[in-house]
Formats: C-alpha cells, sequence, structure tokens
C-alpha cells in the first residue's frame, strides 16, 4: 500500500504533522535523515515524498543532514517517484543566495545584498554597500541566526575581527541593506499546495531570530515561542490580509520553482515598498496564534498530502 514518506531531522518540529496524519488516517512513514544510506542500485519504495529539511540542521548536530537529504532526493526523482520540496526547494532552503536570485528573476524585490567569503572581504562589502545602516546574516542559516545589525563601519570591524565572529557554516556572509519599517514587525506568508493559506505578523522589537516553531532551542533568546503574554503577542495571523499582487507574485514564484509548501517572509518600508528577504521550506507554525485565528497550518498540510496520496493511489491502481 502507498504511503506518504516524510523526510526530515526534527522530531519536535515533525510530530505536529504526524499528529494530524494520525487524525486523518493518513498512512505515512518518517524518514530521520540525520544520517543513514542511499542505495543506489535499489529502487525506493512507491508512494510520495515531502522533504522538509532545514537549513538550521547544523545547530541540532546534523550538519550534513542536507547533504544526505540532497542525495536521497536525486535518488527519488531519478525514478520519478512524487517528491514535493525537492531538489530545486532544497537549493534554495540552504542558500539566500540562490532564494535572492530565483525571486529577481521572477520580479520580487529583495534588499541589497552582497554575499562575502573571509573577514576581510565582509568589510569590504559592507563598504561597497555604502548604507548608513545594515545587517549581517549567513547564507545558510535559519531562526535568524547569525543576524547582527550594525550602524556604521567601524562597528563591523570591531566584531568581524573579534572572537565574538560568527562563521557561517558554508563560509558564505551576506551583508544587506537595513530595511526600516515604520512598525517593528515583518509578516510572513504560508503556503501549501503553492497556494495561500494565511499570513502571520511577527512582532521583531526584541530581535531577528524569528522562528515560528512550538519547540525552540533554550537558547533562542528571541523566539518566545509558545509563551502567552497579556499586552500583544510576538506571532498574530493577520485577519483580512490584503496584498493580492504579492500572493500571485508569490504562488507563480512557488509553481517556477516546484516548491509545495513554504512560509515566505517580507518587510514594508515607510514608503509602502515590499521587500522579500527569506523562503522557509520546511515551515512551522505557530499553535498559538493559529488557534486565535482558527486555521490550522499542519492540518491544511496533512489535508493536502492526503489529497495527493489518493490522487497518486488512484492513478497507479486506475
Amino acid at each position: 500500500m502507498s504511503k506518504a514518506y516524510i523526510l526530515h531531522e526534527n522530531d519536535e518540529w515533525t510530530v505536529h504533522l504526524t499528529k494530524r496524519l494520525d487524525e486523518l488516517n493518513v498512512p505515512y512513514e518518517v524518514w530521520h535523515l540525520d544520517q543513514g544510506i542511499v542505495d543506489l542500485t535499489e529502487e525506493p519504495p512507491e508512494g510520495i515524498f515531502y522533504s522538509r529539511m532545514s537549513a538550521s540542521s547544523h545547530t541540532r548536530g546534523h550538519r550534513f543532514a542536507p547533504e544526505l537529504t540532497e542525495s536521497v532526493l536525486a535518488w527519488l526523482e531519478q525514478h520519478g517517484r512524487t517528491v514535493l520540496n525537492g531538489s530545486r526547494a532544497l537549493r534554495l532552503e540552504v542558500s539566500k543566495v540562490n532564494q535572492y536570485t530565483a525571486l529577481q528573476l521572477n520580479g520580487i524585490k529583495t534588499p541589497d545584498t552582497i554575499a562575502a567569503v573571509g573577514r576581510e572581504q565582509i568589510i569590504e562589502a559592507a563598504e561597497k554597500l555604502g548604507k548608513n545602516s545594515f545587517i549581517t546574516k549567513h547564507n545558510r542559516a535559519g531562526k535568524g541566526l547569525g543576524v547582527q545589525l550594525f550602524h556604521s563601519i567601524d562597528a563591523l570591524k570591531q566584531y568581524v575581527n573579534s572572537d565574538d565572529f560568527e562563521l557561517p557554516i558554508d563560509g558564505v556572509t551576506l551583508i544587506q541593506d537595513y530595511i526600516v519599517s515604520p512598525e517593528s514587525y515583518i509578516t510572513r506568508c504560508e503556503f501549501v499546495g503553492g497556494k495561500f493559506v494565511y499570513a502571520v505578523r511577527v512582532d521583531t522589537s526584541e530581535g531577528f531570530e524569528l522562528c515560528p516553531a512550538d519547540a525552540c532551542q533554550i537558547d533562542d533568546l528571541f523566539c518566545p515561542v509558545g509563551e502567552e503574554t497579556e499586552e500583544k503577542p510576538k506571532f498574530q495571523v493577520v485577519k483580512d490580509f490584503n496584498e493580492p499582487l504579492l500572493i500571485t507574485q508569490l504562488e507563480y514564484f512557488l509553481s517556477k520553482n516546484d516548491i509545495a509548501v513554504a512560509g515566505i517572509e517580507f518587510i514594508k518600508d515607510a514608503d509602502g515598498e515590499i521587500y522579500v528577504y527569506d523562503i522557509n521550506t520546511n515551515t512551522n507554525y505557530n499553535a498559538d496564534a493559529e488557534a486565535v485565528h482558527g486555521t490550522y497550518g499542519m492540518l491544511e498540510l496533512a489535508k493536502f498530502l492526503k489529497k495527493k496520496l489518493e490522487r497518486e493511489y488512484t492513478v497507479v491502481n486506475s
């Protein structure tokens, strides 16, 4: 019997999906791809395969999980299996340079960015960018890892030449224009099956690490997921979200890049200009925000996987 296969490296994130699959009686199998083998002499099992590999896997001790997943995806695609968030999605997940170039090719505006390898080159890139305020971030990251805000080249020099400098896992540091929003928030649009589900507003007043998952590392200072706040919650689903042109652009972008499931983040400046700056193909959802709104991303994802599996199973056995 065909089933859905979930490719991942983080049980704490994936359990929310498998619970929904259980509720819907969807047959599934979980492949935890921290370690393993890929036997190219064998054929993969029948079924549909959904990858939610994370660019931040190295922060959980799973340094080579994306590389192993890339091998598995190549194997699956070679044999014509139905793969959701396949090789192209993974390529974008682990490289913001790839994200920005792909977005720009589709006419979607991104912040001015220069990539650099080497401490001297990072400083040179910031000087070339020529912005009064700028941020550094890791090319391969997640959760806002490595994001630092600077208001001068001297401050950057002090950081880059100190013991506090954090070397990106792939060696590539991005120097990026700091987009100033009139309010301290960014917006994250969630897509399932390539279609818009909802938008969530994320408060950035306390920092840049914006993981919406229900479980984060203890040392994620600015990721108070699941905490109740009397004044204003960090994550809020936007009622009556109204950016039709942007949604059309993003849905087309996902279709062109063979991405079924994603969370895409953007910021709007004082002039109302929208800048897309991050694509998360292993998207997570905030339970508190969803409960208030009554829309559940993992449930929608489980429904999508069920429909996809039933369609494929019907086709196979017709």
